[in-house]
């Protein structure tokens, strides 16, 4: 998978994607990720990419010219299966939408930034809008690092067990069962029985029911009527 990465601030990702599970994938070769500077696509001689808004009212717009001219360069050299803007006014990024996005070949993910893209780029070049939740970031370089991650960790071969994501929250609609490691007694909190006992059955059922409490207790939003 490549991902291109559209930004004004391009050094804000040099720390997410040098660590953990991201680092990891780029090192075996199952993943790239290149970030491109918008104000080098701009022809103004101050590289600038943001004006002032038509009709007044505050806050700077990202200019149509220089991101347009970032767009049409990438697309010329190969089919990109979305393009992503991240904005606050996007479709709440779930995780059925990173399983989705995890089988793309090529991404090309846009930061905002200001009050906002020229709405013309938003209408001609733009796929798909995400936001990360209902709050606004003062710009869309951290959301875009959400994203990559949950793409990339799903790609085969980038977790040690393959198994892994598979059992994330809200794979299945729910919420994690709690989970627990040695000493099997800390403090005098012992782990459930039921995990001790090696019956793979009983251990499902218990996992399957503590999932189902968890959202209902936490997210009883994520749960159908019958479900309760």
């Amino acid at each position: 998978m490549r991902i291109d990465i559209l930004s004004l601030f391009p050094e804000m990702f040099q720390g997410p994607f040098s660590e953990s599970i991201v680092k990891r994938a780029l090192q075996k070769g199952l993943a790239e990720i290149f970030i491109h500077n918008i104000r080098n696509f701009s022809t103004d001689k101050h590289h600038r990419v943001d004006d002032y808004q038509f009709g007044g009212g505050a806050g700077m717009v990202m200019m149509p010219e220089p991101v347009v001219a970032a767009i049409e360069s990438l697309t010329s050299e190969r089919k990109y299966d979305e393009i992503v803007f991240m904005t606050p006014d996007g479709e709440v990024f779930e995780q059925k939408t990173a399983n989705h996005l995890s089988l793309s070949e090529n991404l090309m993910i846009i930061c905002g930034h200001y009050k906002g893209l020229d709405e013309r780029v938003r209408q001609h070049f733009i796929t798909k809008e995400i936001s990360i939740g209902d709050y606004v970031l003062s710009g869309g370089e951290l959301a875009a690092c959400v994203v990559t991650d949950a793409i990339i960790r799903l790609i085969p071969g980038t977790l040690n067990d393959e198994t892994s994501a598979l059992s994330d929250s809200f794979q299945d609609g729910l919420l994690s069962a709690p989970v627990y490691t040695r000493p099997a007694e800390f403090r005098g909190w012992k782990v459930p029985e039921v995990l001790l006992s090696g019956h793979e059955k009983n251990i499902f059922e218990w996992r399957q029911q503590q999932s189902i409490e968890r959202t209902k207790k936490r997210r009883p939003d994520l749960l159908n009527e019958d479900d309760f």
